[in-house]
């Protein structure tokens, strides 16, 4: 599937991940490789990028107009879903994830797919973290919450101590840009962003490349068609962990 107007989708079920995150699993797959997007559009309110957890879900967050309308959806309501877009994660070899809250779903194909070796996960608390089982059964996993209640007590980005960087070809990254950004200080600093690849969330409209709302400074990529997965060497004097635009255009910071 890959259609320029939303094809219609019936949500079968409806998973409570944590407090704050849901699954929302639909009756029809879509064939896509790991971090690749679709636009999902909420009837009567907006049409967002999401990330696919599995060919036929997404995981949510509540955090606006459209995910609050999703949260208010049930079973045997229906969606519409356009895509996949994008460009996704491109790995082999050994890899390490490093997922930040909701940002661990992109990252859960790659899991099951057997293509991740390790996964550095984080949450604000334990309550939040999200798809453990799932991620311990295919990989090995460390976890890190911000007030100590799992793992060890504080941000995922220092679990990165506790492994081996040039034990990696590559290390994909999924989370709050803040976080993701303070990942590529490091691998700035360990002189391997190269290896890096990070996934970046902007406002979207079209997600075909033509509106140009999700082009980043000061290259002019398209978060849509370039992204939504990019080398950290590319994201290196970048706006990337410095500010994004909102729907008028205008910067704000991340």
């Amino acid at each position: 599937m890959h259609e320029q107007m939303p094809a219609g989708v019936m949500i079968t079920e409806i998973v409570e991940e944590t407090p704050s995150i849901r699954t929302f699993v639909f009756d029809r797959k879509i064939a896509a490789r790991p971090g690749q997007f679709v636009m999902v559009w909420v009837p009567g309110v907006d049409e967002i990028p999401m990330g696919l957890s599995s060919p036929s879900s997404i995981t949510v967050q509540k955090v606006g107009d459209a995910t609050a309308a999703l949260f208010a959806m049930h079973e045997g309501d229906r969606i519409g879903i356009r895509g996949p877009y994008g460009n996704g994660f491109s790995v082999s070899g050994r890899t390490l994830a490093i997922g930040g809250g909701v940002g661990a779903s992109p990252l859960l194909p790659l899991v099951a797919a057997g293509q991740v070796d390790t996964f550095l996960l984080g949450a604000r608390t334990a309550s939040e973290l999200l798809f453990t089982d799932r991620i311990r059964g295919a990989a090995a996993l460390m976890i890190a919450t911000d007030d100590g209640t799992a793992g060890h007590h504080g941000f995922v980005t220092e679990l990165i101590s506790r492994v081996d960087l040039a034990d990696f070809d590559h290390i994909c990254i999924c989370g709050p840009e803040v976080m993701m950004a303070a990942v590529l200080a490091i691998l700035d600093r360990e002189g391997c962003t190269e290896r890096g690849q990070f996934s970046i969330n902007r406002y979207m409209k079209c997600g075909v490349g033509l509106c140009g709302s999700c082009c980043t400074d000061p290259h002019g990529l398209r978060v849509c068609r370039d992204g939504p997965v990019f080398s950290g060497d590319v994201l290196l004097d970048s706006e990337f962990g410095h500010y994004a635009r909102d729907a008028s255009g205008s910067r704000r910071r991340v």
